[in-house]
């Protein structure tokens, strides 16, 4: 398309009556995101037509790539480094804070793993403020210091720098404000633009159903999981999806600190959730069996847990926060050094019973409005409040034993918390259907197959 003659105006239109986007409109459109001639309010009409129209696969490959090719493409040389280059990404959920494992337990099985990863959205919590609540860790190092962490560490969880998808630095921030979240075609196109800026050999993706995901029905992310496993096909990135429950908060814990806090006790081999394990495992193991790191599921899956038991992971961990300014201390010290909310209050079940159901996602707002999250996208965040203790589905439970603690910045926070976790749990006399925490897999054919159905 001739630059001069574009109109975000035109596209807008087209997209809101429901018409098919060539590529080089697509690709106009997204070159006026980083340039500025595609204003704010367009993008936010944009990313709304989008949502209630959705996209072909054919849209959806060219944002995707328009978004990638906004900015740097990182090139890795994987027999210098001296092993496979690896991600892994979540499409967002409660609790959910495999990356922070999962990259140094990748790293310390030969995996390198540039991980760029991005903040809360809505009411799911976001990598990067996990990691701000460690003193002095920096997610947007100079180029050099993150190559050379990820050289040195084998892993560095960092935020897209500027010269990365740029636009998908400014349509990620829309969306989280104009309720355009739960896109399809816009989920595929933000993750999958910085993966592939990331110069990846291989990519796991986690896609989240149930009531605390952002697609909260399986057919929707069922579509999800195909949509992003094909683009990443088309871009030559080997790519499998495990479809996960989040129908309930992944970990016993939703905070920023307090996430850091579990995940460090992971690290060092304390006990942690099955589920939390199950979906950490299950992911690193196909990430290894496409990087050529292992044979099979099960090989791999050995090879993750000598991680844990054995240190290797910790110690890889340590490394990638003392290189990005954290302490060189953390593993050893982190319930001293992560930051503490004044207020913890016991939250009391109101009924005897097993917990029947959760509203997970209201889970999730009770952090947001805590402060550990954002109402708009300049809000600063408190890393110290949030949720731990969570009970599970199935647990029982006497009136007056705690669902869960809440932390807080005030008293009276707390008490609205109290008051709102207690009215997202259900209790009753006999407990839910099991539900496995891995429900499906995805790879190139399944999506293939999804596609031609």
């Amino acid at each position: 398309m001739d630059s001069a003659a574009f109109l975000p105006a035109e596209t807008i239109r087209r997209k809101r009556d429901g018409d098919e986007l060539a590529a080089a409109e697509i690709a106009a459109f997204v070159r006026g995101l980083v340039d500025g001639e595609v204003g704010g309010e367009q993008a936010a009409a944009f990313a709304m037509a989008t949502w209630f129209r959705g996209m072909t696969p054919a849209e959806i490959a060219a944002l995707t790539f328009a978004m990638r090719d906004s900015g740097e493409v990182l090139a890795w040389d994987a027999e210098r480094l001296g092993g496979p280059v690896l991600d892994k990404h979540s499409t967002g959920g409660v609790g959910d804070l495999v990356s922070l494992p999962l990259g140094p337990m990748l790293a310390a099985c030969g995996a390198f793993v540039p991980m760029i990863s991005g903040r809360g959205l809505g009411h799911t919590g976001g990598t990067l403020d996990k990691l701000e609540a460690i003193p002095g860790y920096c997610t947007a190092p100079p180029r050099d210091r993150f190559l050379a962490v990820v050289h040195e560490a084998g892993v560095a969880i960092v935020g897209a720098d500027a010269r990365v998808a740029p636009a998908d630095r400014r349509l990620y921030a829309i969306r989280d404000v104009s309720a355009t979240v739960d896109s399809i075609a816009l989920i595929t196109a933000s993750i999958l633009s910085k993966k592939l800026a990331a110069g990846l050999g291989a990519l796991v993706l986690d896609v989240k159903t149930g009531n605390g995901a952002v697609l909260t029905d399986f057919p929707r992310s069922h579509a999800l999981a195909a949509s992003l496993v094909r683009v990443a096909t088309l871009a030559g990135l080997p790519c499998r999806a495990l479809l996960t429950d989040m129908s309930q908060p992944l970990a016993p814990v939703a905070g920023n600190a307090l996430e850091v806090l579990e995940s460090v006790r992971m690290l060092r081999g304390e006990a942690t959730s099955a589920r939390l394990a199950d979906v950490t495992l299950g992911l690193g193991a196909e990430a290894l069996v496409l990087g050529g790191v292992a044979a099979d599921v099960a090989t791999a899956r050995t090879r993750l847990e000598a991680t844990l038991r054995g240190g290797a992971a910790a110690e890889r961990f340590a490394r990638m926060v003392a290189g990005l300014g954290g302490p060189a201390d953390f593993i050893e010290r982190a319930e001293v050094l992560l930051p503490r909310a004044p207020v913890v209050r016991d939250v009391p079940a109101l009924d005897t019973g097993t917990v029947a159901a959760i509203d997970t996602r209201a889970l999730g707002l009770v952090v947001v409005l805590l402060g550990g999250g954002r109402r708009h996208p300049a809000q600063a965040i408190d890393p110290a409040v949030g949720l731990d203790g969570l009970q599970p589905l199935g647990a029982p439970l006497v009136r007056g034993q705690p669902l869960a603690r809440v932390h807080a910045a005030s008293d009276a926070a707390a008490a609205a918390a109290v008051a709102a976790v207690q009215a997202a749990y259900r209790l009753a006399d006999t407990a839910p259907p099991a539900m496995a925490t891995v429900i499906a897999r995805m790879d190139a054919a399944a999506a293939a197959a999804y596609e031609d159905a």
